[in-house]
């Protein structure tokens, strides 16, 4: 205990899949401060503003301490028995009159780093029995899933590059140093990018000039929407080498006759490229020889996304980089450990199943629902309850204007929090839960991790007023319904260890140290004996072909998302971050805006307002605006209707826009 009663208490940062190592220092029930662990082997005392923040998030004054229940049209405090018996009874009522898929879940942000919590929502939902399961999976991550299943027979094979020994990588549409990784967590971006840098080479390919970018060997701006252009090419000329593929790969004739009409003139004309930065990034390929990509929130979003996946992973098994030293390499998960079986091979075509009824133009997509489609399902009254499990719908889901107006006409909306969003005014139920400093846990999308690795926390201080927590909310649900999930009349250490009692170590060996981590393997075995089992690497899918053929591009300025250093989805609004949109000065001279300006980007679908920002870094012809804000909400630019067809993915980048004064 040092001086003044202040406690040092070692735990791990929820905020993002980083989970980074810090010291809390707490003062009783108070949180004084919280900085990087030193000691942790995977961030080694790193932290970024976000997880410094948290004392702020935990004594913010409009927490939500208790639970709410709307009566004549107002919401007002009341019991947990009261709140839950009420929220209860009326989804028993729906299930009974209208079945089990007019109760929707919604696993959003706020339960996607709570390893209890999201275990138990997973065990509420098939208790339930409803399809209508909803997440930010397709808001920003159908492609690399995908991918994985068409090409790799498997959505469980997530690739990360081998930083540790790669000679090149090529990070494309992502901007780590801000972002902290897309689907891979990444503890202190700016040293691992500058130390790998100083030893090999590092190309971005970007429309902007990003905080990664400036630490680049190279950085290569092609217009937003055409990185596939370059991918392709490169394919090209690796075929037209001879590539002989040191693993077994199937439609190798298809794949290259696919690629064949990108010249060197075509693809830097598509990508408004100049043809001898195609060159230079070509002679580096062949220098390194085994190559490591990683993609991003610019890539996932765009119409493009899947092709420009598919050429990425093209790229690296053409160039023996898949499973290899300096390559790519395949999470086994510390918990799920894939090693240990077989993995299911996906048809050819995937795994795709009908979506909701209102509709039939979309598709299910890894037992998902797309976003875009729960106003119409709502409109339609298939839809009448919503779980929403830590979601700031509003802010996060997209047509923004279109969900507000639907979700009124919900007879349940019961949403999880710890703090009011424009989504729990607009609830039936407020019920709040534990902040992640108020409960114990562990990794929980340890497949996330840049190693094979798991960590755990004790809870640092005692529950604000009367947040539960969150398993023990769904548990209670449950029952009330008729389903008995979980005993919740044991702890949360209890239930945690229940509900890891597998993996590669003991649940109490993991509490008493803290943190675990496995050797890594690579070349993997099982990876090489799943290939074996598909019959090689399928190069040539049908739907991403058949894409490819169907893309086209806007000759006007188009949007491109960004993250914001100290913002994460819909969450840290109060850390001062402003809605920033940066412009290329000469676009924003040939449309009258100037620096400070308040200036409205419209697209066809809607508008929001923001601060000009000009910016040489950024490339003609694109305009980058923030994810996470309120008010310049980026969602209100997106259409519940512009989607991909074979996810359901809502369509970010690449949108046409236009600027204008206010």
């Amino acid at each position: 205990m040092a001086a003044g009663g202040v406690a040092t208490v070692r735990s791990f940062c929820r905020v993002c899949p980083s989970v980074c190592g810090i010291l809390v220092e707490v003062d009783g029930d108070r949180v004084v401060a919280v900085h990087g662990d030193r000691d942790n082997p995977f961030s080694g005392g790193y932290t970024c503003p976000k997880g410094r923040a948290l004392p702020l998030i935990h004594h913010h004054p409009d927490r939500l301490e208790r639970p709410m229940l709307r009566v004549g049209g107002e919401l007002t405090e009341t019991s947990w028995e009261t709140c839950l018996d009420d929220l209860g009874n009326r989804l028993r009522a729906i299930v009974a009159e209208h079945g089990p898929a007019a109760v929707a879940v919604n696993f959003g942000t706020g339960i996607g780093m709570d390893a209890a919590g999201y275990r138990i929502a997973e065990a509420l939902h098939r208790a339930i029995g409803t399809p209508a399961k909803f997440s930010p999976l397709t808001i920003d991550g159908t492609a690399k899933v995908l991918v994985a299943e068409l090409m790799g027979g498997s959505a469980g094979l997530t690739g990360r590059p081998d930083y540790e020994n790669a000679e090149l990588v090529l990070l494309i549409g992502s901007n780590p140093v801000v972002s902290h990784g897309h689907t891979i967590g990444m503890p202190n971006p700016r040293k691992l990018f500058r130390d790998l840098a100083a030893r090999a080479q590092l190309w971005v390919l970007d429309p902007r000039r990003t905080e990664t970018a400036r630490l680049a060997t190279r950085h290569l701006a092609p217009r937003p929407g055409t990185d596939y252009a370059v991918l392709a090419h490169l394919v090209r000329e690796i075929l037209r080498e001879g590539a002989d593929p040191t693993v077994a790969v199937q439609d190798l004739d298809v794949l290259a006759a696919t690629v064949e009409p990108f010249t060197r003139e075509h693809a830097a004309a598509l990508a408004d490229v100049d043809p001898t930065e195609l060159d230079d990034l070509l002679a580096a390929v062949r220098r390194a020889g085994r190559i490591a990509i990683d993609t991003g929130t610019g890539i996932t979003m765009s119409a493009s996304a899947n092709v420009t996946q598919w050429f990425s992973w093209a790229l690296l098994i053409l160039t023996g980089s898949m499973n290899a030293p300096g390559g790519e390499w395949f999470h086994p998960g510390y918990g799920y450990q894939l090693e240990m079986f077989e993995l299911p091979i996906a048809p050819p075509e995937g795994k795709s199943r009908p979506g909701p009824r209102s509709r039939p133009d979309t598709r299910a997509f890894m037992r998902e629902w797309p976003c875009a489609a729960l106003p119409d399902e709502i409109e339609a009254g298939n839809i009448r309850a919503l779980l929403n499990l830590g979601g700031s719908l509003l802010t996060a889901f997209p047509a923004t204007d279109t969900l507000r107006a639907a979700l009124p006409k919900l007879e349940v909306l019961a949403t999880t929090e710890i703090l009011p969003t424009e989504t729990t005014a607009l609830s039936t139920h407020v019920l709040p839960t534990k902040g992640q400093l108020e409960r114990p846990d562990v990794t929980l999308w340890d497949f996330m991790s840049t190693r094979i690795s798991a960590q755990h926390t004790s809870a640092l201080v005692g529950p604000i007023g009367e947040r539960r927590s969150m398993w023990w909310v769904l548990a209670e649900i449950g029952a009330r319904m008729g389903h008995e999930i979980a005993d919740t009349t044991v702890s949360d250490e209890e239930m945690l260890a229940k509900l890891n009692a597998g993996g590669r170590t003991s649940y109490h060996d993991l509490v008493a140290t803290g943190w675990a981590e496995s050797e890594r393997e690579l070349p993997a075995a099982w990876l090489q004996r799943h290939v074996e089992r598909l019959g090689g690497w399928r190069l040539a899918p049908r739907l991403l072909v058949d894409q490819l053929r169907g893309l086209h591009h806007a000759a006007g300025p188009v949007l491109i998302p960004r993250r914001q250093f100290r913002r994460v989805n819909a969450q840290l609004q109060y850390l001062g971050e402003q809605p920033e949109i940066l412009l290329n000065p000469g676009d924003a001279a040939a449309a009258g805006i100037v620096e400070d300006q308040k200036v409205v980007v419209r697209t066809e679908h809607g508008e929001l307002t923001g601060i000009a920002r000009l910016d040489a870094s950024v490339r003609s012809g694109a305009v980058s605006v923030p994810h996470a804000h309120v008010d310049a909400n980026v969602n209100r630019l997106t259409s519940k209707d512009d989607l991909d067809p074979a996810t359901g993915m809502t369509r970010y980048s690449g949108l046409p826009v236009s600027l204008h004064h206010p």
